[in-house]
Formats: structure tokens, sequence, C-alpha cells
């Protein structure tokens, strides 16, 4: 496969991948920002939290100076000049997919170019005419109808490996990031969720429903409700989809699985970090300090994913 076919593949799902996080954070935030705030009633923390996350808070800033929440979720959703929105990424990924329509079934595509046109509708119609819960849903329905459609139409070759490459990249990062975020609004000042405000519980819980991961929680945790636990959940059970560890072990897999011995860096960076996730205890990570643990995380995730471009990706 050329590298060119094989990049737009890869980002075409990193960007679809990437709406859905930013639906699923948005999501979020703007629901846990109208519960009464201490000192406040405006809820922007929330907001503002995942514009941090998210790392387009100086990008937000510079545009607009001060904090307003109308203008944020604008920012996030449907903002035409933020590369990191809604609508640029499924923009985005309508365009790679439009350059790679022949390696794709037409199911994926007229999915695609459907969500396409209907984003741009509501574009115009703007979020007040919508709803922010309304929007969000919408985008998540789209990205499951797409992998639905992905997952039940095409063969599996190395189109299909491409594509799964840039979905589990980019969710491994939303993961990692959604996680240091809520952890870093609490710190270690308490553990247990008795000890916490009820804001306090509703944050965790939010952070687990916007992974859809609040389900295997209570399944496999029947104690309260604590930061040890969730990190546990998020970042070392193979079998919670959009666990750190489920996402490497799928990319480890994927890698493998492709022929050719140019991609070696890559396949060695993943089965390492894969091997590492599996024979490392919640309490190695703790005890370094999670902030510090999720920032080595995510620098090992950004160099994956640069080995996998300078594997496979650039144009030779």
């Amino acid at each position: 496969m050329l590298s060119r076919t094989a990049a737009d593949l890869y980002w075409m799902s990193r960007y679809l991948e990437r709406a859905e996080n930013l639906a699923r954070m948005l999501e979020v935030s703007y629901s846990l920002s109208l519960m009464p705030q201490a000192g406040r009633s405006d809820g922007l923390d929330e907001l503002a939290m995942s514009l941090l996350s998210s790392g387009t808070l100086d990008n937000y800033l510079e545009r607009h100076k001060q904090l307003d929440a109308e203008r944020m979720l604008h920012f996030f959703a449907l903002d035409e000049e933020n590369p990191a929105s809604i609508y640029n990424c499924l923009r985005a990924a309508r365009g790679n997919a439009h350059a790679v329509r022949g390696r794709i079934t037409a199911d994926m595509w007229e999915n695609l170019n459907a969500t396409w046109l209907e984003m741009r509708s509501i574009a115009a119609g703007g979020l007040a005419r919508h709803g922010i819960s309304h929007f969000c849903d919408w985008v998540k329905q789209r990205s499951h109808l797409f992998r639905g459609a992905t997952s039940g139409t095409i063969m599996r070759n190395d189109a299909y490996r491409f594509i799964r490459l840039g979905t589990f990249v980019e969710r491994a990062d939303n993961t990692l990031r959604l996680l240091d975020a809520r952890y870093e609004m609490f710190g270690e000042e308490s553990e247990e969720v008795s000890d916490l405000s009820a804001r306090g519980y509703y944050q965790w819980s939010a952070l687990l429903r916007a992974l859809s991961s609040f389900e295997a929680y209570t399944e496999l945790y029947p104690n309260a409700l604590n930061a040890r636990s969730v990190s546990e959940l998020l970042l070392l059970r193979s079998d919670v989809p959009r666990s750190l560890h489920a996402c490497i072990e799928e990319l480890s897999h994927i890698l493998a699985d492709l022929p050719g011995s140019y991609g070696r860096t890559a396949q060695r960076l993943a089965a390492e970090f894969e091997a590492r996730l599996r024979y490392t205890g919640i309490d190695e990570i703790l005890e370094d300090g999670l902030h510090s643990r999720l920032t080595e995380f995510i620098d090992t995730v950004r160099e994956l994913a640069q080995a996998i471009h300078s594997s496979y990706l650039e144009v030779v």
C-alpha cells in the first residue's frame, strides 16, 4: 500500500475518533458546569478544564481573551477557525475519506459523507437550535455507525489495519488526557468518595461515563468510588475497551500483522509498552505519582505515533 493512502486511512479514523472524544469530553464538562459551584455559579472551571486537557486553552484565550461559556461551547463544537473543533475534525475525516474513496466501502463513504453534510446543516443553525447534549449524542452516534459500517463491510486487509491504528492511537491519548485532567482537579487530597464532596463524586463518575466505563467499574469494583480504582480500570484493565492497556494491546497486535520489516521500531515500542502495562500494578504507578506517570504515558503514546508515521506514513 502507498504511504499516502495509508496516511489518509489512518488520519481519517483518527479525526473521526477525535471528534467523538471531543463530544464525550464536552458533554461531561457541560453537564458538570450546570451543577452548583463553590463560590461561583457559571461553572466555567469545568469548561476551562476541557480546554486545558485538549491543549487548546492558549488558542482560545488568544482569540477571546476571557472565558465565556457560550463562546467556549462554540469554540469546541462548531468554530471553523479552531483546527481542533468537532466541525473541523469531521471535515478533515471526510476529506481523507474522499482521497481514498476507492479503498473504503460504499457504506463507509456514504456514512461519513452524510455525517459531514449534516454537520454543515447543524453549523448553519447553531448550537442553540440543536442543544449541546443532543449535538454530542449525534456525534457519538455517527461515530458508532461508521465503526459498525467499517467492521461489517471492509476486507481485513492493510486498509482495515491502518484504520484501526488511527482509532486506537487517538483513543489511548484521549483516555490519558481525560484521566490526567480530572485527577489534577482533585490531586491526592482524598482517595475515598466518602471523603469527597458530592461534586467530587460526580466528577469521577462523569469521567467513567465519558469513557463508557461506568458499568464496567460498578461490576468490577463493588467498593466506594475512589481515584485508585478508577485509575487502575482506565490504565491497566485490558478487558475495558477504552482503557490504555486495551488500546496498546490492540496496537501491538495490529502492528505485528503488518507485512515487511520497516515497521520494527513501532512494533517494538508497542510490544514493550504493552508488556510494561501488563506487568505493572496500580500501586507502582501511584507510588511514583499519578500525574508524572500519566505524563510519561502520554509521551510514550506520542513516541509510538511518531514511529508509526515514520515507518509507514511518510511519502518516500
